[in-house]
C-alpha cells in the first residue's frame, strides 16, 4: 500500500509539475511580440529615414536649380554684352 501511494504520489507531482507545454506557448507568444515590436521599429526607422531623404534631395534639386538659373542669367549677360561688343 506504500508503494502504491509513493508511486501515486510521485506521479501527481510529476503531472502538476509538467506545464512545459504552457511555457512553450508562452515563449512563443513573448518571442512574436517581439518581433512584431522589432518590425514596428525597423519601419518606423526606414520611413523617418526616407522622409529625410526626400527632403535632402528635394533641397539639393533647388539649390542646383537656382545654380543652373543664376549661371544661366550669367551667360545671357555675358552674352548681350559681347553682342553689343561687335557691334561697336
Amino acid at each position: 500500500m506504500k508503494k502504491l501511494l509513493a508511486i501515486l504520489a510521485v506521479a501527481g507531482f510529476m503531472t502538476a509539475c509538467n506545464n512545459s507545454g504552457e511555457t512553450a506557448a508562452t515563449a512563443v507568444d513573448s518571442a512574436t511580440a517581439k518581433v512584431d515590436s522589432a518590425v514596428t521599429t525597423a519601419t518606423t526607422a526606414v520611413d523617418s529615414t526616407m522622409k529625410a531623404v526626400d527632403s535632402t534631395v528635394k533641397a539639393v534639386a533647388d539649390t542646383a536649380k537656382a545654380a543652373i538659373d543664376k549661371a544661366k542669367e550669367g551667360v545671357e549677360k555675358a552674352a548681350d554684352k559681347a553682342k553689343e561688343a561687335v557691334k561697336h
